[in-house]
């Protein structure tokens, strides 16, 4: 890493800056009603080819496409513009670790919540160890949150922005304050959702189940990843909605996303689980792949140099 944290570069409205030097209008919808959407998207360096790759960087468009279509603002963007963007602020910091790139576009100007223009972009990479605590620990104790997950009638989890994730903070702050390292939201119908952030597994059985997508759940490439190497690896993968109680009779459980990749959950509401040989499995095969070691997933990493 060329910069540290606070001195690196990042693309900003279509230049490379200082990241002390993005300024952006306090009075501006992102600024003042969350008005953004975005992506987290992971890359990992690879030792033996002195290589970085960015994993699903198509399909992270594709989202990042649907979810401006969704909430109606604009994207000025092509793909190609969104991929360059990334690999020139990247490549600007002269990166050699794996990172989380955070790319946004945001409502700027003197609007209001109802705004659907000017649309701005920025690009910030951060190196994958300075992100969340909770992204990186090798278990997780958690708890059912009080607070429900939002819903599609209400404000759509299937839009990635910003204002949605206030509803995470609400549970993640109350899962800190009663000693827990993270939650699960149950939707407006008391099912299993998900976590703030991330989507939630459970294995039963050598069976691995996780909740429907019209259980309030964001249409996760992270989710999706884990479906398609459980499948490769010969596992019965399960969709469908799952009840609160049988969180607490599952033997294996994880939570996955971008940022904390699979993450095993060693306790739900203190019934314990322990780090699972299954969850252990596919993370090692989802590292792998992301870092374009597996040859029948090569197709999902993009090369930065």
């Amino acid at each position: 890493m060329k910069y540290e944290v606070s001195e690196r570069l990042i693309w900003f409205k279509g230049e490379l800056i200082h990241v002390n030097d993005a300024r952006i209008n306090a009075l501006a919808p992102t600024s003042q009603f969350g008005l953004n959407v975005f992506e987290g998207i992971p890359c990992y360096w690879n030792d033996n080819e002195n290589q970085l790759y960015a994993f699903r960087l198509d399909d992270h468009y594709d989202r990042l496409i649907r979810s401006a279509r969704l909430i109606q603002i604009e994207c000025p963007y092509s793909k190609d513009d969104l991929k360059k963007a990334l690999i020139d602020v990247v490549k600007a910091n002269e990166y050699d670790e794996n990172l989380s790139v955070r790319q946004t576009l945001f409502v700027d100007g003197f609007g209001s919540w109802g705004s659907d223009g000017i649309t701005e972009m920025f690009v910030a990479p951060i190196p994958r160890g300075r992100t969340s605590t909770e992204y990186n620990k090798k278990g997780l104790n958690v708890c059912v949150t009080s607070w429900r997950r939002i819903s599609e009638n209400a404000l759509s989890p299937r839009i990635k922005c910003g204002a949605n994730y206030i509803n995470s903070r609400y549970g993640q702050r109350e899962a800190l304050r009663n000693g827990y390292d993270t939650c699960l939201f149950l939707n407006e119908y008391g099912k299993v959702s998900e976590g703030p952030g991330s989507c939630f597994f459970m294995i039963r059985d050598k069976k691995i189940i996780t909740p429907a997508f019209t259980d309030a759940v964001l249409e996760s490439i992270t989710r999706d990843t884990v479906v398609k190497i459980s499948q490769s690896l010969g596992y019965e993968v399960i969709e469908r909605t799952i009840d609160r109680t049988e969180l607490y009779t599952a033997d294996e459980a994880f939570l996955c996303g971008s940022a904390m990749e699979l993450t095993s959950v060693l306790s739900i509401d203190r019934y314990e689980f322990g780090e699972g040989e299954i969850t252990k499995q596919l993370h090692k095969v989802y590292v792998d792949a992301a870092r374009g070691m597996r040859e029948e997933f090569k197709d999902w990493v993009t090369p930065i140099y």
